[in-house]
């Protein structure tokens, strides 16, 4: 008999397909599926969830499903699964690591580049009829100075991809780590200080949220731009709006957002921003890697071996 494995995010036919061919699947990407799938007279014979960082899996519902053993987080977030009640309960968890982190480099530049260059305004001046007489001179986006916050595996391949525009690199972490040779910031005010470039790219939770906040962004300065392709709760909504209106800092992009789903209605009359659906770990071979990650944690809880990549409880 197949495990019984119930997924509460969105996920593509094809990946929900290659799920059943190894698990009795129960998916439930909404909220009133969720609540009737954990309520159902059966539920205890759910073994494993798939879910998220944004989704998660609260302690409440793990006590509901007394046959849970194991716990994934599709990509690298596990923010909302409360590891707590699943150290107490023995449930192993694990999460996507290292699948998708190109795919959110690639895009944490994609919006530096937009915002950097005006690419948006741009575009709708181009699209009314307008011609390149009369425009104001766009800064130059190589030898600049980037700040990376949150220098863990994304991190590190925005660093990478950043030798290719001759930036500098300085970061802040809870720690210097003793395997780079970049600048090291101890506080998140003391990077935003001596960066152009500021990248989000730190874990989401209740000990990061908002880190970027008015004085982080002050600090970054009227030339200075932002970028969050983290968790939207690393950013104060409020206080990016009231930066990129009153001309504190110079422009952001933002792949994710305190609001989400719903976009932040506080930015989206401005011109000096770049908004994307938190999209920024999703392409095919991104998803393909995580679901494939998902199965191989899985099929190796089940086999009496270590996940390939486990959660620390």
């Amino acid at each position: 008999m197949k495990p019984v494995l119930l997924v509460l995010i969105p996920l593509a036919d094809a990946h929900l397909a290659q799920l059943h061919e190894r698990y009795d699947v129960r998916h439930a990407p909404t909220a009133a599926a969720r609540d009737a799938a954990i309520a159902h007279a059966d539920a205890g014979a759910i073994r494993v969830v798939l879910t998220n960082g944004a989704v998660g899996l609260k302690g409440a519902e793990m006590d509901r499903l007394g046959g849970l053993e194991l716990v994934c987080a599709l990509g690298a977030g596990y923010e909302n699964i409360d590891l707590d009640a699943a150290r107490r309960r023995g449930i192993a968890v694990g999460n996507g690591a290292g699948t998708n982190d190109d795919c959110v480099a690639d895009h944490a530049f994609g919006l530096l580049l937009a915002a950097v260059r005006g690419l948006r305004k741009l575009d709708a001046h181009t699209r009314a009829g307008g011609w390149r007489d009369g425009l104001p001179p766009l800064p130059n986006f190589s030898h600049q100075r980037l700040g990376i916050l949150g220098l863990g595996t994304i991190g590190r391949k925005i660093a990478q991809r950043a030798r290719g525009f001759e930036l500098e690199v300085g970061y802040h972490n809870r720690r210097k780590l003793d395997d780079t040779s970049y600048a090291y910031f101890d506080t998140p005010l003391a990077l935003a200080e001596w960066a152009d470039y500021l990248v989000v790219v730190t874990p989401g939770g209740a000990a990061t949220r908002h880190l970027v906040n008015a004085d982080v962004l002050r600090a970054l300065g009227a030339g200075g731009f932002v970028v969050n392709v983290a968790r939207g709760s690393v950013v104060d909504t409020a206080a990016l709006a009231a930066a990129l209106r009153d001309g504190t800092i110079a422009g952001a992009g933002l792949d994710v957002y305190e609001s989400e789903p719903e976009a932040p209605a506080e930015l989206l009359d401005l011109d000096n921003i770049i908004l994307t659906p938190h999209v920024g770990g999703n392409s095919p071979r991104a998803m393909a890697a995580s679901v494939q990650r998902f199965l191989d944690n899985a099929a190796r809880h089940f086999a009496g071996q270590p996940l390939v990549s486990p959660v620390t409880l």
